[in-house]
């Protein structure tokens, strides 16, 4: 599925390439906030343990052409996965919450006025971590202690965006490729997880 991804982004680009007639664009900064639905994956990537959360913050683009920039942005993210149990008359819900300060530093390529692709890499510092469930046996909240995890992610980031004026709506999917336990009891538990996340964005130009 990785490979699958990282080549059709590499499609897009072409394709890009290809209907760039070359016209002015404009370049803008800004906030932007996402809607994400994380996972953590280890052999393959699956939607079974999606959890619900959020990303927002500060964009730049950098023009480096007549319809290209570098977009970097500084991001407050969440990250994570849920589980559920059903056993009988218990039932409840379990998400492991990761919270990141993220920074993409993304190649934008505009096709046209109305269509951006952006891909490239991210890096990400751990804030905080937690457990919280909510079920049968009533709802609690448990820090995890940050020397189980890394503090750091990294992995590669792609999506399309529409332009209208100064706003601009898209997706994007997020591959983490640093593995997110630090310690054998962590990796017990969570074996070589890494973060997966898709967002729904918009991004108000300035």
């Amino acid at each position: 599925m990785k490979k699958i991804i990282i080549t059709s982004f590499f499609s897009l680009l072409s394709l890009v390439a290809f209907t760039n007639k070359g016209q002015a664009q404009e370049f803008r900064s800004g906030i932007k906030g996402s809607f994400n639905l994380s996972n953590l994956y280890t052999d393959d990537i699956d939607d079974s343990n999606l959890r619900a959360g959020f990303s927002f913050g500060l964009f730049k683009e950098n023009q480096i052409g007549p319809a290209s920039a570098i977009q970097t942005e500084l991001l407050f993210s969440t990250k994570g996965s849920r589980s559920e149990y059903n056993s009988g008359p218990f039932n409840g819900e379990a998400k492991f919450n990761l919270n990141y300060l993220e920074l993409p530093i993304l190649l934008d390529l505009k096709a046209g006025s109305v269509l951006d692709v952006t891909f490239g890499p991210y890096v990400s510092y751990l804030i905080s971590a937690n457990v919280t469930t909510e079920g049968s046996f009533g709802n609690s909240y448990s820090e995890i202690d940050r020397d189980e995890l890394n503090d750091f992610d990294f992995g590669f980031s792609g999506g399309l965006g529409l332009n209208f004026g100064k706003t601009e709506v898209g997706a994007r999917y997020n591959l983490g490729l640093s593995e997110i336990a630090n310690s054998n009891n962590a990796r017990s538990i969570m074996g070589d997880a890494k973060n997966s996340v898709i967002q729904f964005y918009i991004a108000l130009g300035m």
